[in-house]
C-alpha cells in the first residue's frame, strides 16, 4: 500500500509526498525542507520530483529537491494521460485534468488523489484556460472515482469554499458537519464527502437544479446546470 505525507507551507498551500517503503515521491514540494527531513527520518529514497501544475506556489521546492537529492523530475510533457509511475512495486495513476491550467494533472494511488488546484475540498479551482468544457470533463472525470477515495487538495480553501456552499445551498446539513471536523494539521474529504457538499460536484442533484431555476439560469442539461453553477459569485 502506498502511503500520503501532507506539509503545508506558505498561507494555504499542500505539498505531499506519496512513498512505500523505500522509496517516495514529491508531488508540489514547496516545503521542502520539511520533505527531506521526513525522508531522512523515515529512511525513504526520492526517486521523482513533479507538480500537479506549473503555478509558482507549487513548483518552488522543486530546485532545492533536484540538488538535495538524486531525484529525477518529470514535467508535463513527461506525464501523459493514465501514464503508470512505479514506487516500491506499485503504480500511481496520471490523471490528466485541463481547466484550472492546460497542465494540470491529478495522481491517483488507488486510495488518494493528489488533486492540485483542480479539485479542492469544497470546491474547484478557478478556470484560468477560460476552457470551460475542458473542465467540466475532468471534474466528471474524477467523479467516478470511489467513494472511499481520500481528496488532498492543493490548498486550505475549506472555510471560504464551504461559507459559498452554504450561502449557495443553506439547507444542506452536511456542509456544517463537515466544516465540524476540519482539522487544519491534517486537511482532506472523501469523494463521498464532496458528493455531499461540493456544488460542482453536485450539478445533477436536485436541491441544485431547483436552485438553478430559482436564478433563472440555464439548468436544462448538466453542462448547463454545470456552466451555470461556475457564472455564480
Amino acid at each position: 500500500m502506498l502511503n500520503v505525507e501532507q506539509f503545508r507551507y506558505d498561507a494555504d498551500n499542500f505539498g505531499y509526498l506519496i512513498y512505500g517503503k523505500r522509496e517516495a515521491i514529491a508531488v508540489d514540494g514547496g516545503a521542502w525542507q520539511e520533505i527531506l527531513d521526513f525522508l531522512k527520518s523515515n529512511s525513504l529514497e526520492l526517486t521523482i520530483v513533479t507538480n500537479t501544475h506549473g503555478h509558482f506556489d507549487h513548483t518552488s521546492g522543486n530546485d532545492e529537491l533536484r540538488k538535495l537529492t538524486k531525484a529525477k523530475f518529470l514535467d508535463f510533457t513527461e506525464l501523459p494521460d493514465n501514464k503508470e509511475i512505479p514506487i516500491d512495486g506499485k503504480n500511481i495513476s496520471v490523471h490528466r485534468t485541463p481547466g484550472h491550467t492546460a497542465d494540470s494533472v491529478c495522481f491517483y494511488t488507488g486510495k488518494a488523489l493528489i488533486s492540485g488546484d483542480t479539485l479542492f475540498n469544497g470546491t474547484i479551482g478557478n478556470c484560468f484556460t477560460g476552457d470551460l468544457k475542458s473542465f467540466f470533463l475532468s471534474i466528471k472525470r474524477l467523479m467516478v472515482l470511489p467513494d472511499e477515495t481520500v481528496i488532498y487538495a492543493g490548498h486550505d480553501y475549506i472555510k471560504d469554499s464551504l461559507a459559498f456552499a452554504r450561502r449557495l445551498e443553506p439547507g444542506n446539513k452536511d456542509i456544517d458537519g463537515f466544516l465540524n471536523s476540519y482539522d487544519s494539521n491534517q486537511v482532506y474529504s472523501t469523494m463521498a464527502d464532496e458528493r455531499r457538499i461540493n456544488p460542482y460536484l453536485r450539478f445533477n442533484e436536485d436541491p441544485i437544479i431547483k436552485i438553478l431555476e430559482k436564478r433563472g439560469l440555464p439548468c436544462a442539461t448538466e453542462w448547463e446546470r454545470w456552466k451555470s453553477l461556475m457564472s455564480i459569485e
